[in-house]
């Protein structure tokens, strides 16, 4: 008899219990997600400690912060900024933007990299009350320190790295990366290996979500972005994939959706708007058949979830969403459901006091 087809629900089923793992130690979690997003918003807390959460025992609030300076890891871009383990930093460094500085934004950045080196531990309030830069006009119109900005650029292009955060401000110190294969083979390497990072922390996804995420690397590794496109048209050949319903879905090619270890128990979480299971919004569609919007920076006349809307996974269905800001110390969360008949279930409603329970306690200061 022929082996069952894939199935819808073998890849939801798949897309969560792969990425909730037992949790485990806090390094040992970043290193299996490959990356964390990060968000400065805290509603109740910030994104990767929400994301950290449901992977680390007996994770906090803040852990990550506390414990950075003697973890592994590093904050970067790659998709998007956020935190990885060190030795994926080669595959990206030394990074080259795509907009060089003109002359007179170069010299200021060497003096900000020779104050660094001198100083060793650098604050962003110590450039800017040594240099006197000024402000500058950011991207969205308003305006910022030119010291943060050089201080930001001097880490994009991996001259800087952050040692630590002083209540959420980054911290600076040198980086040094080691001489990278700048042939054209190694950087054909390189590339692959980026994908083959980004498939391992979203898979499965849908072929425009690959395409989409290899698109995202020019953020992380601009220089490498011809490479990345060859390396693409490889992965779609080695990749593992399945075609459902007009949608090619790939995975890496030592996993099957359909085996008995993608087990899901019937636990109800509330997400961070950015963790792996419901970032890809195409996918979250596709697999669970609404569609969530993150819209903290949507007009509050417009938004139809909420602020920092938690999307509810309970199980392998993610049932709707909840606010749960102001809510986590003690009230009841605002919830919305996008499944009719969880909204009436005894059972769900039983399972979110216990899910804000949880969160509480992850909430309270060691």
């Amino acid at each position: 008899m022929p082996p069952a087809a894939l199935s819808l629900d073998d890849l939801r089923r798949y897309a969560v219990a792969r990425t909730l793992f037992t949790p485990t130690t806090l390094p040992a979690a970043i290193r299996r997600l490959g990356f964390v997003q990060a968000d400065p918003i805290r509603a109740p807390a910030r994104a990767q400690d929400l994301i950290l959460r449901h992977r680390v025992a007996d994770y906090r609030a803040g852990d990550l912060e506390a414990r950075y300076p003697r973890l592994q890891v590093d904050e970067d871009c790659l998709v998007n900024y956020g935190f990885l383990p060190r030795e994926h930093l080669a595959l990206m460094h030394p990074r080259e933007p795509r907009r060089p500085w003109d002359a007179e934004t170069q010299r200021k950045a060497d003096d900000v990299l020779a104050f660094v080196r001198e100083r060793r531990l650098v604050h962003p309030r110590e450039v800017e009350l040594h240099f006197a830069h000024g402000r500058r006009q950011n991207p969205w119109g308003g305006a910022g320190n030119l010291a943060t900005h050089l201080l930001d650029g001097l880490h994009y292009r991996g001259l800087l790295r952050v040692k630590r955060r002083d209540s959420g401000t980054r911290v600076y110190e040198v980086a040094a990366h080691p001489p990278a294969d700048e042939s054209p083979a190694g950087r054909a390497r390189r590339a692959a290996a980026l994908i083959d990072l980004v498939v391992r922390t979203y898979a499965p996804l849908p072929a425009a979500s690959l395409t989409y995420l290899v698109r995202l690397l020019g953020y992380g590794a601009p220089h490498l972005s011809a490479h990345t496109q060859t390396a693409l048209r490889l992965a779609r050949e080695h990749l593992a994939s399945a075609t459902l319903d007009g949608t090619t879905w790939y995975w890496p090619a030592d996993e099957n959706p359909r085996s008995r270890r993608w087990a899901v128990d019937d636990r109800l979480r509330l997400l961070a708007p950015f963790d792996p299971i419901v970032w890809d919004r195409r996918r979250f569609t596709l697999l669970w058949d609404w569609t969530y919007k993150f819209e903290a920076y949507t007009p509050p006349a417009q938004r139809q979830f909420g602020y920092y809307a938690l999307p509810m996974l309970w199980g392998d269905r993610v049932i709707g969403w909840a606010n749960v800001a102001g809510q986590a110390g003690g009230g009841a969360p605002l919830v919305g459901y996008a499944d009719a008949a969880a909204a009436r279930d005894r059972t769900a409603s039983m399972l979110l006091d216990e899910e804000m329970a949880r969160l509480r306690h992850f909430l309270l200061p060691r």
